[in-house]
């Protein structure tokens, strides 16, 4: 089989092949991080067995030596006719030597002397990698978002493919704080269904509670004021290049008040593009 995108990630040390090559696993590539280039050939003919599509790998760039020469190891690939585009990351002296102190990791190539002498070295070993780049990158002013709109916009297959995917949890909050949550609202100001006899053994999916919640002029003013918020806050969290986000609704038992103002926001962000919806009522699965 042929593959639809072959990405070598290479480039200074410091530069954020790391933070890319997370960016890529949210694309959904296979990714494998720190590769001799030995084995790169036997890395080929794995995914193929596999039918593997989508490969993004940071090579080991040190030249030669006995886990063998990334430049060779592109070679081989060119000689198996396998297309592969190689992206370069790049940033000036003062960037790489503001974030190695703090860090405060050591450089790979520091045995050579000093963190600025051992950077000029690595530049040196690989400039002709750089000449083989198909993209090269600076991130020397990059956030950790900006880098990652940077790969989105070069190797996602689709310009409007889903970027965010949105996990909306109704939990109680006598049973705890769900622990993966992003952002935490309290619906326990809402009068509570749970005081209504008829409406107690039922939650906030059944219809008798939704219509209770609904003839509260309080739940349209909050739903309203909620659904404001979460429109201005998805862009801006796309555009830092958040891939996922837990939306977390709480009220005492979990299964009325937060139940139903969950399903409510769920019904709402589906139909925002570039999202993936899911939702979770913790304490009924529980129960």
């Amino acid at each position: 089989m042929t593959f639809s995108r072959f990405v070598v990630v290479t480039g200074l040390s410091g530069a954020g092949k790391s933070q890319a090559m997370k960016s890529f696993e949210d694309l959904g590539f296979y990714c494998l991080d720190h590769l001799p280039p030995a084995l790169l050939i036997d890395l080929v003919t794995l995914a193929r067995r596999a039918g593997i599509a989508r490969i993004a790998l940071s090579l080991d760039a040190r030249v030669g030596g006995a886990f063998g020469d990334p430049l060779e190891a592109l070679a081989q690939l060119e000689k198996l006719g396998v297309s592969f585009e190689v992206l370069y990351l790049d940033a000036n002296d003062e960037a790489l030597v503001r974030r190695y102190s703090e860090t405060r990791r050591r450089h790979p190539r520091e045995d050579a002397g000093t963190l600025t002498e051992a950077i000029a070295l690595e530049r040196a070993d690989l400039a002709p990698l750089r000449e083989r780049a198909t993209l090269v990158l600076d991130t020397s002013r990059f956030t950790h978002g900006s880098l990652k709109a940077h790969i989105v916009a070069a190797y996602a297959n689709e310009p409007t493919a889903r970027r965010l995917s949105v996990h909306v949890v109704a939990f109680g909050y006598k049973f705890g704080l769900p622990r993966d949550a992003d952002l935490v609202f309290d619906v326990r100001f809402l009068p509570n269904p749970n005081y209504v006899p008829e409406l107690k053994k039922l939650s906030g999916t059944d219809r008798p509670v939704v219509e209770f919640m609904e003839a509260l002029p309080e739940t349209e003013t909050f739903v309203g004021l909620l659904f404001a918020m979460i429109d201005f806050l998805v862009p801006l969290y796309i555009g830092e290049g958040k891939s996922r986000l837990t939306i977390a609704i709480g009220c005492t038992g979990g299964r009325h008040r937060s139940v139903y103002v969950a399903n409510r926001l769920s019904a709402h962000l589906k139909g925002i593009v570039g999202l993936t919806v899911a939702s979770e009522h913790r304490e009924l699965v529980s129960a």
